[in-house]
């Protein structure tokens, strides 16, 4: 599977700039570029693209700290005594505004905001090429790719942060922060944006941003704010894909069988690319040199580092029968490096006991013996399991809705399981299916935490913790923004920080 390739490019010593492995596209010299000469080129207007898309490989982002932070927050994962102590806080609800992994999760999407925003700056300039250097369906599917990464990281910063500054243009100033509906309009302008100029899924690239990703997030989007109707509308608009068949539910976290039928979105590694930088790619530096690998499979195999294990109230919510069970994690008896090798009891043992089970999901032991420091396996950020529960909560919830069409959504995604479906015709028992079904579905896909803030049950969910309704649901604004941005004080920062 070809994979997008980030290749480093400087512009006037200030900018990163990556470029696409791809058929069409052949660089000339970089060190060449210069402001004055820039988006002169298809391949220019493509590399400047590319440049936002790196940022979600940095170590703050989906190279290594985010899987961390949310897992351990939703108590899905557990961290073994081994865990680093910038991740343990994150179990615990200690986290401050000194730790360096929100730091660096707001830095890294406010860099790719600025390289998103470098894009659409020159949108003059990139329209101002002739058709025969980049027809204009070319230059509306790079300005709609710039539209849909700025709303991408937008979304990552107003869940964890709440009232954050907003940045429509290229700046050196700090800004103020700005209500979390204001940020919330502007993701929703860019994805309308990006639906209605992105290509679609089959005539686009693998590994870039689609019509129906735009879709697809527009729905999560709108269902987040509880625009129940419109979040259906656009997630109506996501078309073309279905479940991976059953018993292939694995397919959806190896690397041999990335962009699938049920992908919709993916953030792509490849250490064949280079790797060079994975150990530097923090918020403030990433995105700028050769960090096509993540960490995730050393760093949670329990061959391996098995900095965290599963839950077991994560393990004990799983049906008996249910496919996803044995595709989720490994436990005594499971098989590995092709199935010639079985887990015993001895390979989940830490210093503190032998655990359960281990992390399945996004782990290369299915074609290996040990997790090196390097794994390919692309994150699948958005797939079309997660669009039918979307759905059918859509349809639970809003003014009118059926919940025998919501139902219906919830069946699809439990045939695949390999489960039977008898759930009343009641918006309370569809909600609690939801709630259960996104759970094991979407385990370990850094979902759950989101889930929980978002239907107010965090409280309950998170009881014993050290989770405080009113302050844990957002992570505080980090000490060096408040610190060098003269429109952030300290005292601004979120409640109970």
């Amino acid at each position: 599977m070809r994979k997008i390739k980030y290749i480093l490019l400087v512009l006037s010593g200030v900018l990163s700039l990556t470029s696409c492995d791809s058929g069409e596209l052949e660089l000339t010299n970089p060190n060449t570029l210069s402001p004055d000469t820039f988006f002169k080129t298809k391949d220019q207007v493509q590399s400047a693209v590319n440049a936002s898309y790196a940022n979600l490989q940095t170590r703050g982002l989906y190279g290594r700290n985010f899987s961390f932070a949310m897992d351990l927050m939703s108590q899905e994962a557990l961290g073994n005594p081994q865990l680093e102590g910038n991740k343990k806080p994150f179990q615990d609800f200690s986290f401050n505004a000194g730790n360096d992994i929100i730091q660096y999760y707001w830095e890294s999407c406010y860099i790719g905001i600025s390289r998103a925003n470098f894009v659409l700056d020159n949108e003059d300039k990139i329209n101002a090429l002739a058709n025969s250097v980049l027809p204009q369906e070319q230059k509306n599917k790079f300005l709609g790719e710039a539209h849909f990464l700025r709303a991408y990281y937008y979304f990552l910063l107003v869940k964890r942060f709440g009232d954050i500054p907003i940045y429509k243009t290229g700046t050196i100033v700090g800004n103020a922060r700005s209500p979390k509906a204001e940020v919330y309009a502007l993701i929703e302008e860019d994805l309308v944006f990006a639906s209605q100029n992105l290509l679609a899924r089959g005539t686009e690239t693998a590994g870039r941003a689609t019509k129906e990703a735009a879709f697809a997030y527009l729905g999560k989007v709108l269902l987040y704010q509880k625009k129940y109707d419109q979040a259906l509308t656009a997630l109506n608009n996501v078309t073309g894909f279905s479940l991976e068949d059953k018993g292939s539910f694995y397919n959806n976290f190896m690397e041999e069988t990335e962009h699938g039928k049920e992908s919709i979105f993916e953030i792509e590694f490849d250490e064949k690319n280079g790797t060079g930088d994975q150990w530097g790619s923090q918020g403030d530096s990433g995105g700028t040199g050769f960090e096509e690998s993540t960490l995730r499979g050393q760093e949670y195999g329990n061959l391996s580092w098995y900095n965290v294990y599963p839950s077991d109230n994560l393990l004990d919510s799983y049906e008996a029968g249910d496919d996803r069970f044995g595709d989720t994690f490994y436990v005594p008896g499971s098989t590995y490096l092709k199935g010639t090798k079985v887990m015993v009891a001895s390979n989940f043992t830490t210093s503190a006991g032998i655990r359960r089970a281990g992390w399945k999901k996004y782990q290369n032991y299915y074609n290996r013996e040990d997790e090196a420091t390097r794994s390919s396996i692309n994150f699948k950020v958005m797939r079309y399991a997660d669009v039918l529960l979307m759905k059918a909560e859509c349809e639970n919830q809003r003014e009118g809705g059926s919940q025998t069409a919501a139902i219906a959504y919830i069946t699809q995604v439990r045939d695949r399981a390999n489960l039977t479906t008898n759930i009343a015709p009641t918006k309370e028992a569809v909600f609690a299916a939801i709630v259960h079904e996104r759970k094991v579905e979407l385990a370990g896909e850094q979902s759950r935490f989101d889930d929980i803030i978002r239907w107010g049950i965090a409280n309950t969910e998170l009881q014993g913790t050290g989770f405080t309704a009113g302050k844990s649901e957002l992570w505080p604004i980090p000490n060096r923004e408040t610190s060098s941005n003269p429109n952030i004080k300290p005292s601004d920062n979120n409640p109970g920080y």
